[in-house]
């Protein structure tokens, strides 16, 4: 078999549908015995932690959304965190019922900005630290 590129490889992706992808991912994590949300919670141990001064916040070039509550529309609040993120249905559903937790981490300014408009116009609180 031909070695797939990066972009070839999510062409392929997004032809599958959701039963299909969810299938593959299990498929990987058996066959190289890992699990997809393990970066999630890696990620979430490598958050800085404490307060940091006024100055340094404008400073910072990556920054990470935090959902803080989900509001009403959880279903809303759900789609949008998927779209972020592209995480799975199970996934997403798990971030936005263990908030308050991060969704992004590491993200530039504009897309962490970005990322706080949509959740917040599903209905959510969030932070960026």
């Amino acid at each position: 078999m031909a070695k797939l590129s990066t972009d070839e490889l999510l062409d392929a992706f997004k032809e599958l549908s959701l039963i299909e992808l969810s299938e593959f991912v299990k498929k990987f994590e058996e066959t190289f015995e890992v699990t997809a949300a393990a970066p999630v919670a890696v990620a979430a141990a490598g958050a800085p932690a404490g307060g940091a001064p006024a100055e340094e916040v404008e400073e910072k070039d990556s920054f990470d959304v935090v959902l803080e509550t989900v509001g009403d529309k959880k279903i809303q609040v759900i789609k949008v965190v998927r779209e972020l993120t592209s995480l799975g249905l199970g996934d997403a559903k798990a971030v936005v019922d263990g908030a308050p937790k991060p969704v992004l981490e590491g993200a530039t300014k504009e897309a962490a900005e970005k990322a706080k408009a949509a959740l917040e116009e599903a209905g959510a609180t969030v932070t960026l630290k």
